[in-house]
């Protein structure tokens, strides 16, 4: 059994082709708030469609935003957001702190940059980025903390609503656990068939941190493969669903990107089916440790 709250909260609902309307599940965060199990991933590669985030929510019912300053598209998706005429009460916004910006007083600045951008006045939830600070002359360490110490009263003060980080290993979180007072709400790491962390998801639910994974489709690898090409034939599925739904059934806050509109709809509609379990171990099993998303410099240094 998954050991996170999934809770059929009708954060949003849609009315899919068919007819049949489908509440969005979501997951209980460690302060009590309710993150939407399904994102839409936005980013500068591959492009950025505004006419496709507006899609998504007017039509899709996403409700998940998942953005970063480096991806360069906060204020198109303020645009976009404000195009669809969804209230921002209704949304749920995540953005992510550069490395650039670590450290006690940029990371403030840098808060209030996104949101000026996002034309917000609270994010939902707050990611450092990466575990690397690439600071010459100071510890990753040294600067984590700092940072953490300026995400925390970010969250204190109501500019973030949750806070968290992005591709940290259980040393970094070890670390941050002893140099800070409020322990991540989630972790965000690259999750797909070919790349399960079942180590660091098992370490971050035990402390009560919520996993989330991107890339769940291995760039489009995990399309071809013969295996989930057999699984998505035998479900009457595409490819894309049995990976977005392998990913939720394991208990992952899923984000997905797509630019069109009708990738966007059929990764959507993966709340009306579950895999079996000698399914689900199948593809379980298929974990290579194979890491796709990487830094243009050396990772994970400390």
């Amino acid at each position: 059994m998954v050991p996170l709250l999934l809770r059929w909260r009708q954060f949003s609902m849609s009315t899919w082709e068919s007819g049949k309307a489908l509440g969005v599940p979501t997951v209980l965060l460690s302060n009590g708030l309710n993150i939407p199990v399904l994102g839409l991933g936005t980013s500068h590669q591959g492009g950025y469609s505004h006419d496709a985030v507006v899609y998504a929510l007017q039509k899709c019912g996403i409700r998940h935003i998942d953005t970063a300053k480096r991806y360069g598209c906060e204020s198109f998706l303020q645009k976009a957001i404000e195009k669809s005429g969804v209230k921002r009460e209704d949304l749920w916004i995540t953005t992510k702190l550069w490395h650039t910006d670590y450290g006690y007083e940029n990371t403030k600045q840098a808060c209030v940059e996104s949101c000026k951008r996002l034309g917000v006045e609270y994010l939902d939830l707050y990611l450092v980025h990466w575990p690397d600070a690439h600071v010459p002359g100071r510890s990753n360490r040294e600067v984590r903390a700092e940072t953490w110490r300026a995400m925390e009263e970010l969250y204190e003060k109501g500019f973030c609503r949750s806070i968290g980080v992005s591709n940290f290993l259980i040393d970094h979180l070890e670390q941050l656990k002893e140099d800070c007072q409020v322990i991540p709400h989630v972790n965000q790491v690259e999750y797909h068939p070919f790349q399960r962390p079942q180590e660091l998801v098992d370490y971050c639910r035990s402390r009560n941190i919520v996993f989330e994974g991107y890339c769940p489709l291995a760039k489009g690898e995990a399309l071809h493969h013969p295996t989930i090409v057999q699984l998505a034939k035998k479900y009457g599925r595409t490819p894309a669903q049995i990976c977005i739904r392998w990913s939720i059934q394991n208990g992952i806050v899923t984000i997905p990107k797509s630019t069109k509109p009708e990738r966007i709809q059929e990764n959507c509609q993966v709340f009306d089916f579950r895999l079996r379990r000698e399914d689900m171990e199948c593809l379980d099993s298929m974990n290579i440790n194979k890491k796709l998303i990487h830094l243009t410099y050396p990772l994970w240094k400390g």
